[in-house]
């Protein structure tokens, strides 16, 4: 279902979906690109939340050789 609603936009985009609409409609082109937009935000977000994932990750992974190389040490004294 769609949506009557009214925006105002740059006259550089309203160009821009002229340009590339193609046989289609603008309001279709406009659908198209908020789409793509959306999706791309949810990638950059997906993106951040990975980057911070593993950057705790690469701290736990110093720590664990840390413990590695001690507990090799101890090994070896015995």
């Amino acid at each position: 279902m769609r949506l009557a609603k009214s925006f105002t936009i740059e006259p550089d985009i309203n160009s821009y979906v002229d340009e590339t609409k193609g046989d289609r409609s603008a309001s279709d082109r406009v659908n198209e690109l908020l789409r793509r937009a959306m999706l791309q935000e949810q990638y950059d977000r997906l993106e951040a939340e990975a980057a911070e994932f593993f950057a705790h990750a690469k701290t736990a992974r110093i720590e664990t050789k840390a413990f590695q190389k001690a507990s090799i040490q101890t090994f070896s004294r015995d």
